[in-house]
């Protein structure tokens, strides 16, 4: 199982399964593998002392309990933390507090098992790949274009390099796909690791996709899903390149993405829905128990 486009679509569980399990950490990968997903997508921040974690505000404060654990150090941005600091919270137990989704409450997150997430930590990104290759899974890292976009080029370049040493040491260049917002951060990717692939983050359409991921460098194009085009797709995936569409939650639109026939694959928050809507498209998708 790798990036490369294929006949079947990949469902890519948003900053894990985030729709029953607290986002951005490996409970959330593990809840994917379970409901059937094939990877999972994470934000990826540079701490104070340059360790790359697992984040996706530029706040520890909604996700984990550093309001509480260090209540003078607002406005506890991620770049204000040491490593050290940031393994010392929580970031499951406002998962649990909270019911984001309504899961808990529905009985779909398990319910009984939810005293488990309380203690859940911030993982690191090697923490993070181990943890997918473990499972099988594969692994689209998000460059935060914020705050990564506050820091200097040379030091936003250490990050995208730090990011590729680790992917290569670990041997995963076949499981990883890089994507940013920041196409900066993708470009130079790529001129540094070729055999890393790299993804570009869009809101909406370049004028000419095809020629815009060239001029990068890019091997693959995530488009909001209310700027997909199917005539876009089309070209792209014959031209070899992957369309990924984020995020994408409700059954029908589920259902509808996965009828596409040039969709890669589907980032989104209910994996186990996607599955099923996969199995009813085309035949396919599997659970595990």
């Amino acid at each position: 199982m790798t990036w490369r486009p294929s006949r079947k679509i990949l469902v890519i569980a948003h900053r894990g399964a985030r729709s029953v399990a607290p986002e951005n950490t490996l409970a959330a990968a593990r809840r994917a593998w379970h409901l059937g997903a094939d990877g999972w997508e994470f934000d990826v921040q540079a701490t104070k002392d340059g360790e790359l974690v697992l984040m996706h505000d530029e706040t520890l404060v909604r996700t984990t309990d550093a309001r509480e654990a260090f209540p003078s150090r607002a406005p506890w941005q991620v770049g204000g933390f040491a490593l050290d600091e940031v393994r010392r919270l929580d970031a499951g137990a406002w998962f649990v507090a909270e019911d984001p989704f309504g899961t808990l409450a529905s009985g779909e997150a398990l319910p009984e098992k939810a005293a488990q997430f309380r203690g859940e930590r911030v993982p690191t990104l090697e923490e993070a790949l181990l943890h997918t290759r473990e499972l099988g899974l594969l692994a689209n890292i998000e460059l935060k274009g914020t705050p990564l976009s506050l820091l200097a080029d040379g030091a936003k370049e250490g990050v995208v390099e730090k990011v590729a040493t680790l992917v290569r040491e670990l041997g995963m260049e076949e499981r990883v796909i890089v994507s940013s917002f920041d196409h900066t951060l993708i470009r130079h990717l790529k001129r540094i690791a070729p055999g890393v692939a790299g993804a570009l983050l869009v809101m909406s359409l370049p004028a000419n996709p095809l020629r815009y991921l060239r001029e990068m460098g890019a091997d693959a194009l995530n488009p909001r899903a209310s700027a997909f085009d199917s005539e876009m797709a089309r070209g792209l995936r014959g031209a070899g390149y992957g369309v990924y569409v984020w995020t994408v939650n409700e059954p029908d639109e589920l259902t509808r993405f996965a009828r596409e026939p040039d969709v890669a694959g589907i980032i989104t928050d209910w994996p186990q829905r996607l599955c099923v809507s996969r199995m009813r498209a085309r035949g396919q998708g599997r659970w595990r128990t």
